[in-house]
């Protein structure tokens, strides 16, 4: 089983930034990917981005430019988060999993002020 720990959110300006952390540990595999969801108050979750086990990432246009997924260290991957604006306001949760997403972890809040 594999646990999924965020940590980095807060509250921030607009405009501003803030790096979102996600340490998984337990068992993972080698073709393990890893990415970024959001949910916000009243709505679905989303995904904003992923970092898979080749390196390749992926995200949401609505991310694109602003955003960037990286690997920090062995089975840790950091969300960069610059030119934050309000609608960027919601939980994070870190995903894991081979193939498909089936690891969570608890969610880290992120609130943008205007």
């Amino acid at each position: 089983q594999v646990q999924l720990v965020e940590s980095g959110g807060g509250l921030v300006q607009a405009g501003g930034s803030l790096r979102l952390s996600c340490a998984a540990s337990g068992r993972t595999f080698s073709r393990y990917n890893m990415g970024w969801f959001r949910q916000a108050p009243g709505k679905e979750r989303r995904f904003v981005a992923e970092l898979n086990w080749t390196g390749r990432t992926n995200y949401a246009n609505s991310v694109k430019g602003r955003f960037t997924i990286s690997r920090d260290v062995k089975n840790t991957v950091v969300l960069q988060m610059n030119s934050l604006q309000p609608e960027d306001t919601a939980v994070y949760y870190c995903a894991g999993g081979v193939g498909s997403y089936n690891d969570w972890g608890q969610g880290t809040q992120v609130t943008v002020s205007s």
